[in-house]
């Protein structure tokens, strides 16, 4: 058989790149909040985020699908999910990197460092960061149950996978799930139906026998979950293990998996409790507030692991065009797309400031009382969450766009830009979408210290630009007088933007504030390449940059 042709003009893979070392972004925002933070495990995550192997796992691990045993042969029930081996290397990379409970057992800086490394862990997009960000939100929340927190608390911290279906005692590691949606309530856990009722104490303290179900009881081969449930005092938190302390499977009956747009390697599940055994965390019906709590840990991972599918988006655009070549010279050279991938870059160094920021405030909550970070906290994480994640699927679609057919082409997994369009929407949705991040914005505006800790906070970019004075006086005003709740999303992207404006004010170049400032505060943002004239679009694409161009290794 002849040959029909050479495939010529055509991009390498982005493969063998240290990703922490190729996003300036990222160690220019680490070294505004955390210029004392030692970076050598980033840029060991950075190599292997980047590497080929790693690559290898994702497509793997997406393209074979997780597979339900709700039975062994026998026909004893077993609810096992089987997952392909790259599933479990990706666990097993994320744990040893401490994405999980880690940080908890750290000193100062252990947020901050986790949330750097969880960026670069979802730049792979292996789609198994679910149970990790899970068991990060859990781990605080099992203080509320001393003997819980002694007997899994080490473990959650634990860096060593184990990826055996046995009692969580004969492990090194463990996960922590949570099961809190139903399908009468979705976001309105209110609704939830799930009854529990008391059923004696042990060592764990009161137990409860609980029956009903959970619409999506994401990553069900956790070791454990935190799940709600009605008593007679109200809805209130359960600690619910797939083995019970004698080892005896607990009745958590998995009924199916989720067949999602994207999400691929990670299991959704939807289960039934048949008098399932749960132990009581914290106080009988305060389950609301502690949930609140844990959704506020996974909102910020939403927002970073956004910001992280953002930030490779961006990363495979240029390289792509860096190499293709039309009409006379590379596709990066040519001005229109070169508008594209300088507001891309912006974008995505927005974002990257943003999530990060929320992961410094959690940071210094956590190791001491601190009454600006902790009203920033609660203030950023709705914030972040909303802006961040609905600007994922946008800026996905124009970086694919960047690569023409080809990013559109799944090719068994090879497709990486395909495999971050599909996650991207999963950020915006779980944990609360759109609607619920702008109610909670306006639950937490109503405190008396907001508007002074939000002046605080804008203040280092007053005076820096006429159109980020305009916007932030603005935005500050709505604060004060309120806003109604049909216009609740128009306040949550107003407040992202100059937040992030003041941000890039502190840690990026003047011609990076400038062109944000310019493109998002002086116009309405709408669709990428619309930056006015008059910026410096070589150096936006120059600072986004994974890596030289071909022209300059020439």
């Amino acid at each position: 058989m002849h040959a029909t042709h050479e495939v010529t003009n055509q991009s390498t893979p982005y493969v063998g790149v240290n990703l922490f070392r190729a996003n300036r972004p990222l160690r220019d925002a680490l070294h505004l909040h955390a210029p004392e933070l030692e970076l050598a495990r980033l840029d060991e995550l950075g190599a292997e985020a980047g590497s080929a192997a790693l690559q290898a796992h994702a497509r793997r691990a997406n393209a074979h699908l997780p597979v339900l045993h709700t039975h062994d042969r026998h026909g004893r029930r077993i609810d096992e999910v089987e997952f392909h081996p790259s599933y479990h290397a990706l666990l097993a990379s994320a744990l040893r990197h401490g994405l999980h409970g880690t940080p908890w057992s750290r000193g100062p800086g252990g947020h901050v460092e986790r949330a750097a490394a969880f960026m670069l862990f979802t730049e792979a997009e292996p789609s198994v960061l679910c149970p990790v960000s899970m068991s990060y939100a859990a781990a605080p929340a099992l203080r509320a149950n001393p003997a819980l927190h002694a007997a899994w608390g080490p473990k959650l911290a634990h860096t060593a996978y184990d990826e055996r279906f046995i009692p969580f005692d004969q492990k090194s590691a463990v996960t922590i799930g949570m099961g809190m949606t139903e399908k009468q309530g979705g976001s309105d856990v209110r609704a939830n139906t799930t009854r529990a009722t008391p059923h004696g104490k042990d060592g764990w303290g009161q137990r409860y026998a609980v029956t009903g179900h959970k619409w999506f009881f994401s990553a069900p081969m956790c070791d454990a979950f935190l799940v709600l449930a009605q008593t007679a005092s109200g809805l209130s938190c359960l600690f619910m293990p797939r083995f019970l302390p004698d080892s005896r499977l607990n009745a958590i009956a998995v009924q199916r998996l989720k067949h999602k747009l994207g999400n691929h390697a990670n299991a959704s599940s939807e289960v039934e409790f048949d008098h399932a055994t749960a132990w009581l965390v914290g106080e009988e019906g305060r389950g609301i507030p502690q949930i609140l709590a844990m959704g506020a840990l996974t909102r910020l991972d939403c927002a970073l692991g956004t910001a992280g599918l953002m930030r490779h988006a961006l990363s495979l655009a240029l390289h792509h065009t860096a190499q293709r070549h039309a009409f006379g010279r590379p596709l990066i050279a040519q001005p229109l797309m070169q508008n594209v991938l300088a507001d891309l870059a912006l974008e995505s160094e927005a974002a990257t400031a943003l999530a990060l920021r929320v992961a410094v405030a959690v940071d210094r909550t956590d190791h001491a009382p601190d009454e600006h970070e902790a009203v920033m906290r609660r203030l950023l994480t709705p914030v972040a969450k909303f802006w961040i994640c609905k600007r994922g699927s946008h800026f996905a679609q124009e970086a694919m766009e960047c690569l023409g057919g080809n990013g559109y082409v799944e090719a068994a997994g090879e497709g990486v830009m395909a495999r971050i369009y599909r996650e991207m929407p999963v950020n915006s949705i779980w944990e609360g979408a759109g609607n619920i991040m702008a109610i909670d914005l306006l639950r937490a505006l109503r405190g008396a210290d907001v508007l002074p800790a939000l002046e605080r906070e804008l203040a280092p970019a007053r005076g820096a630009h006429a159109a980020f004075d305009r916007a932030a006086g603005l935005v500050l005003h709505s604060v004060e007088q309120g806003v109604h709740e049909a216009q609740a999303r128009i306040l949550a992207r107003d407040l992202a933007l100059v937040l992030q404006a003041a941000l890039l004010q502190r840690q990026a170049p003047a011609f990076a504030f400038d062109a944000f400032c310019a493109s998002r505060l002086a116009a309405t943002p709408d669709v990428f390449g619309l930056l006015p004239a008059g910026l410096d679009l070589e150096a936006l694409v120059e600072r986004a940059l994974p890596e030289p161009t071909p022209q300059e290794t020439s």
